[in-house]
C-alpha cells in the first residue's frame, strides 16, 4: 500500500496525439449539436443545479483512474510541504483575477471594440455594450480555478498527483469564500448571485465521489489480489479509460454548444485571443515561481498547470445567471472550454520537454 507509482514511461501512441484526437471530438461534438439540435437539448436538460448529469459521469470516469492511483500516504506527505499550495493560492487569488481583467479589458475593449458593436439586453432589462459583456464572462473564468480537469493535465504531465489534489481541495474550498466577492468587486455590481450548490455539487461530483470510490477500491484491490496485480493488470486496462472519458466529455460540450459556435465564428477567434494570453501568461508565472523556489519537477507542473486551467462549468453557470443564456458574457465562458483542452496539452508539453530544468526527485 505504500508503494508509489512513477510513471517513467513514454507518452503512449494515443497520448502522443491527443491533441488531434481532441480537435476532432470537438469538430464532432460541434456536428452533431449541428445536425441533432434537438438531442443535444434534450441531453442537456438533464441537470441538476446546472451541472450536467451526462457531463458529470463522463468527468466520473475521466477522474476515477486518477484518484485510484494515489497513493494517499503521498498525499499526507503533500500536505506538509507548504510552497506548491502558496504559488497555487499566489498566482489564483492575487495574480490571475487582475491580469484577466487588464487582458481582457484591452483587447476586447481597447484593440478589437471596432470589431465587436452591438449591444444586448441582459437579465433585469438592462441594456450594455457586446464588448463589456464579453469581458464579464472572461472575469468570471478568471476567478474560476480548476477543481477538476487540471488532475488529468497534473497526471499526463507525470506530475505528483498527492500534490495536485491537495491544490486541487485547497481551491476548491477558497473557491467558496473568494468566488463571489471577488466577483462582484470585478464586475463593478453590488450583488453577484453566487451558484453555490453548482460549486459544491460539482465539487462533490467531480472529485469527492472519485476521491472516496478510488481510495476505497485501490485499498480493497491490493488487500485482495496483491500490488503487482493492481500495478500490472488493473491500472493496465483502467489508464485508457480516463482519456476516452475525457474525448467523450469533449463531444457532449460542443454538441451542446455548437449552434452558438457555428453561428459566431469571428467573435469565438477575438474572445479566444486573451484567453489564450492569459493561460500562457499565468502558466509562465507559475512555473517561473515554481523554478525560483526550487521545487522539484514532480511538484512545479501540476503548480503551474493549476493556475493555468479555469473551471469553466462554474463559469458558464455564473454566467447564465448573472446575464441569461444567449448572453455575450455565457459566450465567453463557452470560448473557455473551447480553448481549454488543447492550450492545456500543449502545456503538458512544455512541461514534459523542460523537465530537466528542474530538480528530479528519486
Amino acid at each position: 500500500m505504500g508503494t508509489v507509482i512513477h510513471e517513467e514511461r513514454s507518452l503512449s501512441f494515443f497520448e502522443k496525439y491527443l491533441t488531434l484526437w481532441v480537435i476532432v471530438c470537438i469538430g464532432l461534438g460541434i456536428l452533431l449539436g449541428k445536425m441533432f439540435p434537438q438531442g443535444a437539448i434534450l441531453l442537456d436538460r438533464f441537470s441538476v443545479y446546472q451541472v450536467s448529469i451526462p457531463i458529470a459521469i463522463c468527468l466520473f470516469f475521466m477522474m476515477y483512474p486518477i484518484m485510484v492511483k494515489i497513493d494517499f500516504a503521498e498525499v499526507i506527505k503533500a500536505g506538509k510541504t507548504p510552497k506548491p499550495v502558496i504559488i497555487t493560492l499566489f498566482v489564483n487569488w492575487c495574480v490571475k483575477p487582475f491580469t484577466m481583467l487588464a487582458i481582457a479589458t484591452f483587447f476586447l475593449g481597447v484593440l478589437f471594440k471596432g470589431w465587436l458593436p452591438g449591444t444586448e439586453i441582459i437579465k433585469g432589462g438592462t441594456e450594455v455594450e457586446l464588448f463589456r459583456s464579453y469581458i464579464a464572462g472572461c472575469i468570471l473564468l478568471g476567478i474560476a480555478p480548476c477543481t477538476a480537469m487540471v488532475l488529468i493535465w497534473g497526471h499526463l504531465s507525470k506530475g505528483n498527483d498527492g500534490h495536485t489534489l491537495v491544490m486541487v481541495a485547497i481551491n476548491s474550498l477558497t473557491m467558496l469564500f473568494l468566488y463571489a466577492p471577488l466577483g462582484g468587486w470585478l464586475l463593478g455590481v453590488n450583488k453577484m448571485p453566487i451558484p453555490w450548490q453548482t460549486i459544491v455539487l460539482s465539487v462533490v461530483i467531480y472529485v469527492g465521489l472519485p476521491l472516496l470510490l478510488g481510495y476505497h477500491s485501490r485499498k480493497w484491490i491490493i488487500a485482495k489480489k496483491g500490488f503487482k496485480w493492481f500495478e500490472e493488470r488493473f491500472l493496465h486496462y483502467l489508464t485508457p479509460v480516463s482519456i476516452m472519458a475525457l474525448l467523450l466529455t469533449l463531444i457532449l460540450l460542443f454538441s451542446f454548444k455548437g449552434e452558438l459556435i457555428i453561428n459566431q465564428p469571428q467573435v469565438i477567434l477575438l474572445i479566444a485571443i486573451p484567453l489564450f494570453i492569459q493561460t500562457c501568461l499565468i502558466f509562465v508565472l507559475g512555473y517561473g515561481l515554481a523554478k525560483w523556489l526550487k521545487l522539484s519537477y514532480r511538484d512545479a507542473a501540476p503548480s503551474a498547470l493549476i493556475g493555468a486551467s479555469n473551471h469553466f462549468e462554474v463559469a458558464i453557470a455564473t454566467a447564465t445567471m448573472l446575464f441569461g443564456l444567449s448572453s455575450g458574457a455565457a459566450l465567453a465562458a463557452v470560448v473557455g472550454v473551447l480553448i481549454e483542452v488543447p492550450v492545456m496539452l500543449m502545456l503538458v508539453r512544455v512541461c514534459l520537454n523542460t523537465k530537466s530544468l528542474f530538480r528530479q526527485e528519486g
